[in-house]
């Protein structure tokens, strides 16, 4: 029986035992049918409305029993024994009921939460398998095979994209095993994996949608789900998932995210391994023209590549990992945690994801130190920029209590990569809510005029004079005030914003603290490099 036609079924059983007790004599007690509905009820798994139908139940009996005595002008006193049994067996019944409904919800807690812990623990092999390859075909190959196997779907597709949003190849993993196919897809397909691309998030096939029933349709499968390969500004593909009957899980849309992120980062990891390897034989042959005098830059730019790799992949999937469960177990997803715990848990989340800040950063100065700066440039509004970071950082700064407020007169649009003028921007803004005491302000000011200035100031603890000259380097004298704590936080700023021709200034706030200005040049249309 359906759900939702137990109650109603309740209430009938209920009218229906109690009317024929009410046309049946004292000593036929009809009334013990009464139990039936109770004992139903406990097919809605709701203990509330088996309490209200236990006390309508005994309301029946005792009225019954009253009716009965009226009609035979007496109460027989073994009929009123017997009326008393029943109301006992009603509340026995209905406590028996309730207890299995709790019973049930617990059995179904508790399969929920190893059934997410055995998703969790799929997911993380699956991105594990995929982040132990730097070669770019291979992470696809290995990307949609564990795709497949972790989210249950019957195929599953990567779509990889070239230069205009062109597919190129894609990855198909079936049953039966993986292909590769190298020729455009349909129509119907492609108008899907451009929605897909567009949407920056999750997509599902919507059974109301004609453009996507057709592209279903024409790959003989009845349910999809696709999501975006990406990593910042940088687009791979699309990853889709299809199933032939079964619907897709309405809880499957972090675990997608989350693997398709982490598939993402794998990519663009090794297009920038391959990019660093390109370099590396560039160096090598000008070393062999040069001879052994140059031996040395040859060396360094081995022991840079080694760095990004190891950063890469060593530092930044456990961390990513660690936020997934992180996140989870605040959510509830194994159970409920005392207040005390999940506070506990709360500064952990913010730690990790500090940890996965300062990652990105070594990873940038890397970049630059290898001489792989970023040579993309569309247009960023810095204005926006701004609200954003200071957004994404609430956690920082509301735990301390500071008072945090962007202030802006206009648009500021400027020409540049903008995930690298984000970490910049990031590192400011972050060094100021960690060097500013609690209840202290930090202020974030945007303006144009010949040129855009973006400026943070604090009511932190400063910078030493002796300090000031060395502090945009990559490690000085006071270790109290570079970013993150690794000394690079600023060193990177000034690298980023240098490398967009501008420059990055500090000054000492008058009354305590500190000033640090990016000055940019405004651009005036948007221009895409790389």
């Amino acid at each position: 029986m359906s759900a939702r036609w137990v109650r109603p079924a309740c209430l009938a059983l209920l009218v229906a035992a109690w009317t024929i007790d009410l046309v049946t004599p004292q000593l036929l007690i009809v009334s013990i049918l009464l139990n039936g509905p109770i004992a139903l009820s406990s097919l809605a798994r709701d203990s509330r409305f088996t309490r209200i139908l236990v006390v309508f139940a005994l309301v029946a009996d005792a009225t019954g029993g009253y009716v009965n005595g009226l009609v035979e002008h007496h109460w027989d006193p073994i009929a009123l024994g017997n009326r008393l049994l029943v109301a006992l067996s009603l509340a026995l019944v209905g406590s028996l009921s309730i207890a299995a409904q709790e019973s049930a919800r617990r059995a179904g807690e508790s399969a929920a939460r190893e059934a997410r812990a055995a998703r969790e623990r799929d997911l993380r092999r699956a991105v594990e398998a995929v982040r132990d390859s730097i070669d770019v075909e291979r992470i696809a190959r290995s990307a949609v095979a564990e795709a497949r196997a972790a989210f249950r779907a019957e195929r599953a597709l990567i779509y990889g994209f070239g230069e205009g949003r062109d597919a190129i190849v894609t990855f198909v993993a079936e049953e039966d095993g993986l292909r590769v196919l190298r020729e455009r897809p349909p129509s119907a397909v492609f108008s899907f994996l451009e929605r897909v691309a567009d949407a920056d998030d999750v997509v599902r096939v919507s059974p109301t949608d004609p453009v996507a029933r057709f592209m279903l349709d024409s790959l003989g499968m009845a349910h999809a789900i696709g999501v975006a390969l990406a990593e910042h500004d940088t687009f791979f593909g699309v990853l889709m998932l299809m199933r032939k009957t079964e619907p897709f899980e309405e809880n499957l849309e972090d675990g997608l995210r989350y693997f398709a992120g982490q598939a993402g980062i794998a990519l663009a990891q090794a297009a920038l391994f391959a990019q660093l390897a390109d370099r590396n034989d560039e160096l090598a042959h000008a070393n062999s023209a040069l001879g052994q005098a140059n031996l040395a830059l040859r060396e360094q730019s081995d022991v840079i590549r080694d760095i990004v790799y190891a950063l890469s992949h060593d530092l930044r999937t456990p961390l990513a990992a660690a936020s997934l469960t992180l996140r989870q177990a605040l959510d509830g997803a194994f159970g409920a945690l005392p207040p005390a715990y999940a506070e506990i848990l709360g500064r952990t989340v913010s730690s990790n994801e500090e940890l996965q800040r300062l990652a990105e950063t070594l990873l940038l100065v890397s970049r630059y130190e290898s001489g792989d700066a970023s040579p993309r440039r569309d247009l960023v509004e810095l204005s926006a920029l701004a609200r954003a970071v200071v957004e994404e950082l609430e956690p920082l700064w509301s735990e301390k209590h500071l008072e945090v407020r962007v202030e802006t007169a206009g648009r500021a649009p400027v020409a540049g990569d903008e995930s690298e003028l984000r970490r910049a921007l990031v590192n400011l803004v972050a060094n100021a809510v960690k060097f500013t005491p609690a209840g202290g302000s930090v202020s974030v000011r945007v303006d144009a005029g010949e040129e855009a200035r973006l400026v943070v100031e604090d009511t932190g603890f400063g910078v030493g004079e002796g300090d000031r000259e060395t502090l945009f380097q990559r490690s000085h004298g006071d270790a109290r005030r570079v970013g993150s704590g690794s000394g690079l936080g600023l060193y990177l700023v000034r690298r980023i914003v240098e490398g967009h021709g501008g420059r990055v200034s500090y000054a000492p706030r008058q009354g305590g603290g500190s000033v640090f200005t990016m000055e940019l040049p405004l651009a005036s249309e948007r221009v895409t490099v790389g």
